[in-house]
């Protein structure tokens, strides 16, 4: 039997929510339970879970909608009483978190009058409409709302070029401003290696390998991940290599790509032999076999941040930086007992996983992502779990464990599975401990197999610096203690997974050549506006997502909370009609 209880006017955000509703599912006597913001798309999403009812269909975005699918009718009052002792928690520990929170961005200008970022994680619907008041404003904005329509983007990006500004996302996931994690990013040393990345977990693992060598990063630049497709035409990322051009800290340049358009990428790749400082590419689905001038051009995540070291600290650079030897003993897989199921947090992760495996099968490293499978083939599987086919209603499984939990599950009921491969993510923004979250389906599904006669092996790489919020060493710790074959980066994690089922890479060895004559002369200057923001300490004006003030503040950034909510309660014809009249 379903019951609906409808809190009017009583805004939380997403994340918050989520894992609301992940607290109260594990009560007893429950056969489902959804708490969301009563908005069009999550109407959706509760009819599509079965938990549709006609007290919900006359809720507002504004108001926090409950709906709970039990025959016992006590459990709803125990449900009530859990949210509204969630909901007191958290405003205990907003309160005494010394955070100045306003309600208006004339207040928030008024508060911190120098801000010179805004940090936006609203529902998508109205991302990009926040998005244009904070460049009118004489923002950078860091846009990690997902769902923004792509002509959005184009037109922010534009509007912000020609103000001399950044737009970095939307769905930008990662960045790192002088030395101030954003959003879902690691603390990492600063250091001489600036970064551009239209990709989050890219940025995150190549600048936690530098870390980890030993170099650091003077900045992320994040873009976005559709920043590279025809319509935007990378102007954030080329707009980001000019002010690592011109940012005097930097000394080498990082460029990280999921898979591009043939046509923005040679854009792209043009200005960057027109740079003054050496540079590192990373365009995932390309297998390069030379550097050219001073672009050096990697094939894995891994390689990307080893080059950049190596150019940092003015060693040779090597021809092969994947060789290693990557053999396991004992494996022991029974016939036909041959496919990896890479089931990944991190989508650039996974997509460095499909690449490898792909090409390790001969069927090249081009790759599409379909469904959320990143690769499905002859009983190889990667997933990237972070798809928004899998994050509907759900909170992302950086923070949450519980769609991986399940298909971990599925995977060890296939008979076809000789190696699961996981990655865990850590950082602000990430769980506090995936490791032993995780750890519990992890035994269960090696125990399952082996009922059945089989080994299934498990192997990981842990993405973070000693500097996270988390244990690194400990997560790496509890996991090789539960015979989990860990390595130090995902190019290892995945060649080692490789070599138990039976396959290998062959590496390119790369040569270096002059580079031709770039066929354009490109204007290398960046904006007044964007030099003086990569030359300060972020001042942000952070609107949505109250935790991701914890990274800015322990990093020294000044910061301002915009307790956001949607105008006129959500009714999208009265907000359209406000906006009009302004």
């Amino acid at each position: 039997m379903l019951h609906t209880i409808i809190k009017k006017n009583s805004y939380q955000d997403s994340i918050n929510l989520m894992l609301l509703t992940n607290a109260v599912s594990s009560m007893d006597g429950l056969n489902k339970v959804q708490i969301m913001m009563a908005t069009p798309s999550n109407k959706d999403i509760f009819k599509d879970a079965g938990l549709h009812t006609e007290e919900l269909e006359a809720a507002e975005s504004n108001d926090m909608a409950i709906v709970i699918d039990t025959e016992n009718e006590s459990k709803v009052d125990e449900v009530l009483e859990k949210v509204d002792q969630y909901l007191k928690d958290q405003s205990i520990s907003n309160s005494g978190s010394g955070l100045e929170t306003v309600r208006t961005w004339d207040r928030a200008k008024n508060t911190l009058p120098n801000a010179n970022m805004a940090m936006i994680s609203v529902p998508g619907q109205y991302a990009a409409e926040e998005a244009d008041k904070a460049l009118d404003m004489g923002l950078h904005v860091f846009l990690f709302s997902d769902n923004v329509p792509m002509e959005d983007e184009v037109r922010l990006k534009k509007k912000a070029h020609e103000k001399g500004l950044l737009v970095m996302g939307p769905d930008c996931g990662t960045g790192i401003l002088d030395g101030v994690p954003m959003a879902f990013a690691n603390v990492v040393n600063k250091g001489k290696i600036g970064i551009v990345g239209a990709s989050g977990t890219g940025i995150q693992e190549v600048s936690t390998i530098i870390d980890r060598m030993g170099e650091g990063v003077s900045h992320a630049i994040g873009t976005g991940g559709r920043d590279l497709k025809d319509p935007v035409g990378a102007i954030t990322m080329m707009d980001g290599i000019r002010a690592l051009e011109n940012h005097n800290q930097t000394d080498i340049i990082a460029i990280i790509s999921k898979p591009p358009a043939k046509e923005v990428r040679n854009e792209v790749v043009e200005l960057l032999h027109s740079l003054s400082k050496p540079v590192v590419t990373i365009f995932l689905g390309e297998k390069p076999e030379q550097h050219e001038g001073n672009v050096y051009q990697a094939y894995t995540l891994a390689e990307t941040a080893k080059i950049a070291v190596d150019l940092a600290k003015g060693n040779e650079i090597k021809e092969d930086y994947n060789a290693g030897d990557y053999a396991v003993e004992g494996t022991e897989l029974q016939e036909g007992q041959t496919g990896i199921k890479g089931l990944f947090s991190g989508g650039t992760l996974a997509s460095e996983a499909a690449v490898l495996i792909s090409d390790a099968l001969g069927l090249g490293s081009a790759i599409t992502n379909e469904d959320g499978y990143v690769l499905k083939r002859d009983g190889h599987e990667v997933v990237d779990l972070g798809d928004d086919k899998y994050t509907q209603g759900k909170p992302h499984p950086m923070i949450d464990p519980e769609t991986r939990a399940k298909f971990i599950a599925q995977a060890a009921e296939d008979e076809k599975t000789g190696v699961i491969l996981l990655d865990f993510v850590l950082g602000y923004g990430s769980h506090e401990d995936m490791a032993s979250a995780l750890l519990p389906s992890i035994e269960k599904a090696v125990n399952h197999a082996k009922t059945q006669g089989r080994k299934l092996h498990v192997v990981a790489s842990v993405c973070g610096t000693k500097n996270d919020p988390q244990d690194y060493e400990g997560h790496i710790n509890r996991l090789k203690d539960a015979g989990i074959i860990v390595k130090d980066n995902n190019n290892e994690a995945v060649r080692t997974a490789l070599n138990i089922v039976g396959l290998e890479l062959k590496d390119e060895v790369k040569k270096h050549v002059e580079a031709e004559a770039p066929q354009k002369t490109f204007d290398l200057t960046a904006s007044e506006q964007i030099n003086a923001f990569v030359n300060e300490k972020p001042r942000v004006i952070n609107v949505g997502l109250k935790s991701f003030t914890e990274a800015l503040i322990n990093n020294g950034a000044s910061v301002v909370q915009y307790d956001w909510r949607p105008i006129a309660g959500g009714n999208e014809k009265m907000r359209k009609i406000l906006s009009l009249l302004k």
